[in-house]
């Protein structure tokens, strides 16, 4: 079952892949395969291969340029034999039992590189035999120098990563590294990479003890001897670890290269002595840990074996695994990051959502107010134009509140300013500011809102009311372009978020002509749809024990709740003028009740229909009349043209139907547009 797929680009073999019998593996473009091909020629998902009846077998699925073995298409189920070679694009693969039998004499076998990618298809138990068999494809002895100087070598950087410089002789020490790599990978913790890193180290080298020394990961400035601290220490062989002394530790730290004392005397600035005095060591290792070029810690390792001494290969060995302890390091802070970014982002995505519930008094939990909720929390950090729709009362403000409480403006200004309750002239005004002088009554300079809201949030209420001179002039502004002041001629130019607010089709205004058309657009970037009261039966029963809460505490009545019947009447009520109508009937109903209980008739319920009825004939309960549907009808276009002066075109877009449907039922019910 044991099977490899070893990947090939151009003349350098690249990558291997460990077939495991019981799992698919599949070749594609597509990033969650097993095996990827950065080719455009290649499928998503192009071929799969699959452990089948003993046999390993190749299975093209229908893939829009094919697949090639061994040179010819082939379609259908292929089983597999050793050194078969698959192509797909421009990339070659090969279908081995025996890694050494994969590489060519006139192929070059990144040895580094197929190691790391084996490693990530490999678990820990198998890594180490797979390791070896692809190290001894090199087949090249290791050998031992020795210099009687004290600092014999210097490594500013290690041959045993670099693809280019590979040093011969270090097949095993290739396939050493490479589990040391494999197993830091895995940790979670310092400690973790810290234990894995010198296990590898005696494993690797001659030396009996080793430890790892990091500086503060918050340290600005290159660490000095004494910023580097003890993470771990192990021994074999000797009873106890014996720091580095300084010099040694400021000497790696100043040049960025490890070095490698032997024949260490007693005048040596290098030598570890225990309490006595004593040398404690033969031989010294020291390396530099980096990441992103950065020195962050030392290995430390010795020997305290006369007869055997640390040599330049151990040098390199452990130079490599301190590069190898950096990016594992790397790893885990920026795994670290993630946590806590991700935690971070949770907590202000928490934060948000009270805070949307206590700066815009949201309260309810039917599904209809998450989904506005939903649309705050992803509407709010941008810049876009919102545009908030809904029925006269649902809490538009509220809205826009939270739009802005959630957005990066917060701490800036949110402005408020009601388009209906201005003429055209006043509006202009106040939206642009005046000089003085400009009209009449102009007695002294007035920042407009754009001006007041710089930086902020600028939320215009009932803006299907503007007027179209208005609408031209706003519409420049939203546009990024400066205004002017009433009566004024200097340029102002103003950063501000616009929420606007309608409860107005403002689609059908544009049909009719009632609102420019190029605004429209500008103002819908992101829509709100805020709900009516009567679409969230939930949230009355809340809503009713809010208010209750509230002008109880205002008013000092000793109010305790309401009666089932008082519940079940306002829960059944249309509430046509939906929170602001259930907030004033409430207040009205804390301030005249007669008893500790609001009951039925502590309420005042309207017999005005919502904007959504369409009979007009029911007013209520008591004064129900059966009425047909015909009559209904009947009744419902009347009114419908009366309120638009018979315009007949605005009539059929209100009711929904064809200019000539509606002539077809004005002809039949005989309606007749009243004398004026």
């Amino acid at each position: 079952m044991l099977a490899y797929l070893v990947i090939r680009e151009g003349t350098k073999w690249t990558d291997v892949v460990r077939l495991e019998a019981g799992k698919t593996s599949t070749i594609g473009r597509a990033s969650t395969n097993k095996v990827v091909i950065r080719d455009e020629r290649a499928s998503r998902i192009h071929a799969e291969l699959f452990f089948s009846n003993g046999r390993w077998t190749l299975r093209d699925l229908e893939s829009r340029n094919g697949t090639l073995l061994n040179g010819e298409p082939t379609t259908g189920d292929y089983e597999l034999k050793p050194q078969d070679c698959i192509r797909i694009a421009n990339c070659h693969i090969s279908f081995v039992n025996d890694l050494s039998s994969a590489f060519p004499d006139n192929i070059e076998a990144d040895t580094g590189v197929l190691l790391k990618h084996l490693a990530a298809d490999t678990n820990a138990a198998d890594f180490k035999d797979l390791a070896d068999d692809l190290a001894n494809v090199d087949g090249i002895d290791s050998h031992v120098s020795q210099f009687p100087t004290t600092i014999t070598h210097r490594k500013g950087q290690t041959k045993l990563l670099d693809r280019q410089m590979q040093p011969k002789g270090v097949s095993e020490a290739v396939a050493s590294l490479c589990r040391i790599a494999f197993e830091l990978a895995n940790q979670n913790d310092e400690k973790g990479i810290a234990d894995t890193a010198l296990d590898g180290i005696f494993d690797g080298t001659k030396s009996n003890a080793a430890a790892l020394l990091l500086a503060p990961y918050d340290l600005e400035e290159l660490p000095t001897s004494d910023d580097v601290n003890v993470i771990a220490w192990k021994t074999v062989g000797t009873p106890k670890y014996h720091r580095l002394t300084k010099h040694l530790a400021e000497t790696v730290l100043e040049s960025g290269e490890a070095v490698l004392g032997r024949d260490i005397g007693d005048d040596s600035q290098f030598a570890s002595r225990d309490s006595k005095g004593e040398i404690t060591s033969t031989s010294i290792i020291c390396a530099p840990v980096r990441y992103d070029n950065q020195i962050v810690g030392l290995l430390h390792a010795y020997s305290t074996t006369g007869e055997i001494s640390l040599t330049p290969d151990d040098l390199e060995f452990i130079l490599a695994v301190g590069d190898n302890v950096g990016l594992a390091l790397k790893s885990l802070s920026r795994e670290m990051e993630l946590v806590e970014d991700l935690s971070q982002s949770r907590s202000e995505i928490q934060q948000l959502r009270r805070q949307l519930e206590s700066e815009s008094e949201m309260i309810g939990v039917s599904p209809a107010l998450d989904q506005v909720k939903q649309d705050i929390v992803q509407a709010a950090p941008s810049r876009a134009t919102v545009l908030i729709r809904g029925e006269s009362g649902v809490g538009k403000e509220l809205i826009a509140r939270a739009v802005h409480f959630g957005s990066p403006r917060k701490k800036e200004a949110f402005v408020c300013l009601n388009c209906a309750a201005l003429s055209e002239s006043l509006l202009e005004s106040e939206l642009f500011g005046h000089e003085k002088g400009a009209f009449t009554g102009a007695t002294e300079r007035k920042i407009g809102k754009f001006e007041a809201a710089n930086l902020g949030t600028l939320m215009l209420d009932e803006i299907g009311e503007m007027s179209m001179a208005v609408q031209a002039k706003f519409l420049r502004v939203l546009e990024g372009h400066s205004f002017e002041r009433l009566g004024g001629n200097q340029s102002i130019e103003t950063d501000v978020r616009v929420i606007a607010a309608t409860n107005r089709d403002l689609e059908i205004a544009v049909a009719e002509g009632e609102f420019r058309r190029d605004l429209y657009f500008r103002l819908n970037v992101v829509e709100i749809l805020v709900p009516p009261l009567r679409k969230r039966p939930e949230d009355i029963e809340l809503l009713m024990h809010y208010f209750m809460d509230k002008f109880r505490s205002e008013t000092g009545r000793k109010i305790t709740g309401f009666t089932d019947e008082a519940v079940a009447e306002l829960q059944k009520y249309k509430w046509p003028g939906n929170i602001r109508e259930l907030k004033n009937i409430i207040e009205r109903a804390v301030v005249l009740c007669r008893s500790t209980v609001i009951d039925v008739c502590d309420l005042s319920l309207s017999n005005l229909m919502t904007s959504s009825d369409t009979t007009g004939i029911i007013l209520n309960a008591s004064s129900y009349e059966p009425h047909s549907l015909e009559e209904i009808e009947r009744f419902h276009i009347k009114r419908t043209l009366d309120y638009h002066d018979w315009n007949k075109s605005r009539s059929a877009s209100v009711l929904g139907v064809e200019r000539s449907t509606l002539d077809r039922k004005i002809k039949r019910y005989e309606l007749v547009r009243p004398n004026v």
